[in-house]
């Protein structure tokens, strides 16, 4: 078998013509055919090069408004026609069906005309039929045929024909057949996503990709799948981590909580949240999530609900951590942050996110819909003597949102909009209380008067009794357990409010 072809013919057809230009010339230049169809045809005819309209090849016109050009057998048969077999070749002589040895095609925008809300039609109409036909024919007769499907692609297919004088070798081929069924099953799953509304399968696929430096430890391979560039416009700093992506990604999550409210500042590590503040300004706000856990700040992750200014850069700038992310920074906060060169700085776009969760489990993937239930006034649900105060609800809903953010077990303490302390992870709601009473009293937090959140009922008053002891005053929770009124006898023996919510917060 000859594994190594001359072309002698293309059939070039695309939406997008940024980049084609070149193509067309260098295939002219070797003296290749080029047979097109449409828009691409007149954009070949204007460039002053010979193409042959694929309508006289097939002797058909384009028909249903562009909906059928290319489906003949004149132009499939070229394309899948063996070239080692001789009735395949006979077969092309009897119908005067000419060998196509290069196809350029791309598909229309499905996933940018579904971002647009554009009206169902139009959706409907960016389903493409005759190009992903062409692409998955050229595709599976890689042996013979090369397959360009993406404007993507062109600068490597230009090359080769540059390089080769039109020639491709089989690995060449095989190469861009893999390319191209990448794109044909990333597009068919957008297709199936968006129709989807209840077929319970597993569909997801990202055709940008990023090899990251390695994954949670150094001898892990790690990648990441998906557009940043569509969530963040970073400004400064190395790339991002592993590590550095869950931590975003959890604090990304966090600060959408407190979206247009007084300026709210959070520091996270490990995922978790270990300084929280909302306040007056947004220096204050920074200055109040510091003191929460100084230590555990070291190496972490900033996200603020409003512009970084400059008062917030400056007493940023004297903590070393890895990501600053905000809707925007004035110029003076950034020239103050760049000054260290490692230190990420990112801009956080206005974006839609998924509306289902994925994670890998054993064999398979576990799916969700996403946490979208927060806490409100409305919902609570006053079940002691004492009824919590306007200030304490403010603080127990405050509270309740980084609870709702926080690894379970977990117990959040709060006053005046602060984190006090959280207790993270833990195998017991007790554990989970104690951690944060003792990490609170080691940053010198007064928790007499302080509210406490926990993502889970208590099913003993041993939470509420410890908490009590240490002078909180409020408490929310789902309630739901079967001993819940153990729980309300201890508050109201000892006047401590206690709120239901009704929604259990675990996150596991």
């Amino acid at each position: 078998m000859n594994t190594t072809k001359k072309a002698k013919s293309a059939l070039i057809s695309v939406f997008h013509k940024d980049g084609l230009e070149p193509i067309i010339h260098k295939l002219n230049d070797l003296g290749i055919t080029i047979y097109s169809t449409g828009g691409t045809e007149k954009f070949i005819n204007d460039l002053g090069i010979n193409v042959v309209p694929v309508e006289e090849l097939t002797s058909y016109p384009s028909i249903l408004g562009g909906r059928v050009k290319t489906l003949h057998p004149k132009v499939f048969g070229g394309i899948l026609a063996r070239r080692e077999n001789e009735n395949d070749l006979a077969q092309l002589g009897e119908f005067e069906i000419p060998e196509i040895d290069i196809v350029i095609v791309d598909l229309y925008p499905f996933e940018k005309t579904v971002a647009s809300k554009a009206p169902e039609q139009d959706i409907i109409e960016k389903i493409d039929i005759g190009g992903i036909s062409l692409i998955r024919a050229a595709a599976k007769n890689f042996k013979d045929v090369i397959c360009v499907s993406s404007m993507n692609q062109y600068d490597e297919f230009l090359q080769i024909m540059t390089d080769n004088n039109g020639t491709t070798t089989i690995a060449d081929r095989k190469n861009f057949a893999a390319k191209s069924f990448a794109v044909s099953s990333h597009y068919d799953t957008a297709i199936f996503n968006y129709l989807n509304d209840d077929e319970p399968v597993f569909r997801q696929s990202f055709d940008v990709s990023k090899q990251l430096r390695y994954g949670e430890n150094p001898h892990q391979k790690g990648f990441f799948y998906g557009n940043l560039d569509e969530l963040f416009e970073k400004l400064h700093g190395k790339e991002l981590s592993f590590n550095n992506l869950l931590d975003v990604d959890a604090a990304v999550n966090l600060i959408k909580e407190f979206k247009g409210e007084a300026p709210t500042f959070a520091i996270l590590k490990h995922n978790n949240a270990c300084g929280f503040a909302q306040r007056e300004t947004l220096v204050q706000a920074y200055v109040d999530a510091l003191a929460g856990d100084p230590t555990s700040a070291f190496g972490g992750v900033l996200i603020a609900n409003q512009e970084i200014d400059e008062a917030t850069a400056t007493e940023i700038h004297s903590l070393f951590c890895e990501v600053v992310i905000a809707p925007s920074f004035s110029e003076a906060a950034l020239q103050i942050l760049k000054g260290k060169k490692n230190r990420i700085l990112l801009i956080q776009k206005e974006v839609e996110f998924p509306n289902i969760s994925y994670r890998t489990a054993l064999n398979g993937v576990l799916a969700q819909d996403p946490n979208n239930i927060t806490d409100t006034k409305e919902g609570l649900k006053n079940v002691t003597n004492r009824i919590v105060t306007d200030s304490e609800i403010e603080d127990l809903l405050f509270a309740s949102k980084i609870c709702k953010h926080t690894k379970s077990n977990t117990i959040i303490l709060v006053k005046n909009k602060q984190l006090c302390a959280g207790g993270t992870g833990q195998t017991s709601r007790v554990d989970a209380l104690e951690q944060a009473i003792t990490k609170a009293k080691t940053f010198n937090f007064d928790l007499n008067g302080a509210v406490m959140a926990s993502d889970a009922f208590f099913p003993f008053p041993d939470c509420v009794e410890i908490a009590g002891k240490q002078g909180i005053q409020a408490v929310i929770q789902p309630g739901g357990s079967i001993k819940d009124q153990l729980s309300i006898d201890y508050c109201n023996e000892h006047n401590i409010g206690m709120v239901f919510t009704g929604t259990r917060h675990f996150k596991h």
